[in-house]
């Protein structure tokens, strides 16, 4: 069984800067897409980032978050992160980290198989 571990959240003011780490124990970090999804006040989750595997070669991003947003990975720490420059108060939501195992790069939230307990991040303005 897969778990996955959020951390980094927390309160910043907007312009500001927040790294989401997200730490994998239970299965083959590496043969993972990882991903980034939020949930925000009243609203549905949605998709942030995805980093494909093994290397991460090919990512993609929620366009209200390219060019301020960077995915990345550390298979030999088990770990992803999310790196979120530039913040802004709409991206204030629970953030969480999930993963599925296979080759095929995925961004669709229901192809996730595992998901952790989620993040705080709250923008203020």
């Amino acid at each position: 069984q897969v778990q996955l571990v959020e951390s980094g959240g927390g309160l910043v003011q907007a312009g500001g800067s927040l790294r989401l780490s997200c730490v994998a124990s239970g299965g083959s970090f590496s043969t993972y897409n990882m991903g980034w999804f939020r949930q925000a006040p009243g609203k549905e989750r949605e998709f942030v980032a995805a980093i494909s595997w093994p290397a991460g070669i090919t990512t993609s991003y929620a366009d209200s978050v390219k060019g301020r947003f960077t995915i990345s990975r550390d298979n030999a720490k088990n770990t992803q992160y999310l790196q979120m420059n530039s913040l802004k108060p709409e991206d204030t939501a629970v953030y969480y980290c999930a993963a599925v195992p296979g080759t095929v790069f995925r961004v669709r939230q229901d192809e996730y198989r595992y998901w952790g307990q989620g993040t705080q991040v709250t923008v203020s303005s």
